[in-house]
């Protein structure tokens, strides 16, 4: 806050009013002290004005938490770590994670109650209570439902209860969903999918809506505002869109659309998702040729301007895994890391903590990456925690 002393002002006036006295002479002694009354008056409503203008400083809840926090804890915020088969609360403590994601065989051979049991305890034991994430989008790909102990029949994918139902089924079966993942300890899901498919032989094509990009707005939509309704977080993907491309996780998609293809087609149900304040989008890691030729989404400043810059969105961005194929040819995995938050990331999915958490920790203590750059993309995690009431 600017600060303003009266004392030099007092002064410079006392100084005025005697050289007044001295040319003016003894009659002018009242007058001369009421002007320097009333000045230092006016000096010291003009003070309170400025000072009162600029209000107090406050602080937001995740500022004040980011304030305490050290460098570890900070690098640790942006990593979504693969759950690991053992050790789970040790890696969790010694790399201070902002949050796990589950896959299909985390889920095989647990119980309901045994799976209940360890998101219990991994939050207990958290300073910060973590982000307990999983892909449960229906259709190709359930890690929860596929097994019969979490639900007598997989769900199926969105559409499919759109054909044989209408949006009543399409609602029903995300708040089933929903309430699944939250019965569980989970309190995020990595879904909907908000890709615009082209034809049936695309690889994105079972696990999209559809087709037409309104109808697919309209599904994120309706999936939202449920996921919402249950305090479960929800995430888009795979941003700028998939397209007709091949599948990342096995080789590298060239994505040769124009941004005006992608503006009047792909974008439309990611721009009613960040209408509906959508908690997270991921990014996929195609090659956006008319974007950015040399790297792929994930890695590029440029898409991810396109989101807080065009798009205007201010939450939390997020990798696809950092080993997928896609992404190896590129780079390391610690440097993939690393150059994903230079793009501006805020999370990292990481099947490979070992060697990224390091090189992040490396990057901020060397200067490479700044701490303040680390703390916006920590302030926009805290964020969403205390909006999804993980933390208080």
């Amino acid at each position: 806050m600017k600060r303003i002393v009266s004392v030099p002002i007092t002064k410079i006036l006392t100084t005025i009013i005697v050289l007044l006295i001295l040319v003016g002479g003894n009659s002018n002694r009242v007058k001369s002290n009421e002007s320097l009354e009333n000045a230092s008056q006016s000096s010291q409503n003009q003070i309170n004005l400025q000072v009162k203008d600029e209000g107090p400083i406050t602080q937001s809840p995740e500022e004040i938490l980011l304030a305490q926090m050290s460098l570890e804890e900070k690098v640790g915020q942006v990593f979504l770590a693969r759950y690991p088969e053992t050790e789970s609360l040790k890696m969790a403590d010694e790399y201070n994670l902002g949050g796990y994601i589950w896959f299909a065989h985390d889920f095989e051979n647990k119980t309901p109650e045994q799976v209940l049991s360890k998101t219990t305890t991994l939050q207990e034991n958290n300073p910060i209570n973590m982000l307990m994430a999983v892909d449960e989008e229906g259709g190709t790909v359930t890690r929860i439902s596929l097994f019969s102990q979490y639900r007598e029949e997989p769900f199926e994918s969105p559409y499919d209860y759109y054909l044989s139902g209408s949006w009543d089924e399409v609602r029903s079966t995300e708040q089933e969903k929903a309430n699944l993942l939250k019965s569980l300890g989970f309190n995020m899901n990595l879904a909907p999918v908000a890709d615009v498919t082209v034809t049936p032989e695309d690889f994105i094509f079972n696990r999209s809506f559809s087709s037409d990009p309104e109808l697919v707005a309209k599904f994120i939509e309706l999936s939202l505002e449920v996921f919402e309704e249950a305090n479960v977080g929800a995430v888009l993907k795979h941003f700028p869109g998939y397209g007709s491309n091949v599948d990342t996780h096995i080789g590298i998609a060239y994505d040769n659309r124009t941004i005006d293809e992608l503006r009047s087609h792909d974008f439309i149900p990611f721009k009613v998702g960040i209408e509906n304040d959508v908690d997270a989008i991921l990014v996929s890691h195609n090659v956006m040729t008319s974007i950015d030729f040399e790297v792929p989404a994930t890695l590029s400043s440029a898409v991810i301007n396109i989101l807080r810059e065009n798009l205007n969105y201010n939450g939390v961005i997020m990798t696809d895994d950092l080993i997928m194929d896609g992404l190896t040819q590129f780079a390391s995995a610690p440097e993939a890391a690393l150059l994903a938050i230079e793009a501006g990331n805020d999370l990292l999915i990481s099947s490979e903590l070992s060697t990224q958490w390091p090189a992040v920790l490396e990057a901020v203590k060397s200067g490479r990456i700044s701490e303040e750059r680390l703390n916006t993309s920590v302030l926009r995690i805290l964020r969403l925690k205390l909006n999804l009431g993980i933390i208080e």
